[in-house]
């Protein structure tokens, strides 16, 4: 299980956009993650007419450790970090450490 799924919100604490909020919108194979609006770079594209991609400069979102980002917690207002905890019915679900709240449902 991943400390960090597509979907959350995170926010990040190092480097260029620390401070700055935003929703995961994929976790990479090699761990990074891709988060909206976050470490943008602009790509020079080149145009391709056969799959009717326009040549250009265009801005794309770039992975991000993981070391870098932590999971925000919306009670805490603050980013928080994440345990594993497994319940009585057996499932094993993320928890913030802060405040022993239960991410997963």
């Amino acid at each position: 299980m991943q400390r960090i799924k597509k979907g959350d919100e995170v926010v990040v604490i190092a480097g260029k956009d620390k401070g700055r909020r935003g929703a995961v919108l994929r976790v990479e194979v090699d761990g990074g993650v891709v988060v909206e609006n976050l470490n943008v770079a602009r790509k020079h594209q080149r145009p391709n007419p056969n799959a009717g991609v326009a040549g250009g400069i265009v801005e794309q979102e770039k992975p991000l450790h993981p070391s870098n980002v932590m999971l925000w917690n919306p009670t805490a207002e603050k980013g928080d970090r994440v345990g594993f905890r497994l319940l009585s019915d057996g499932r094993k679900v993320r928890f913030f450490k802060s405040n022993g709240e239960v991410l997963d449902t």
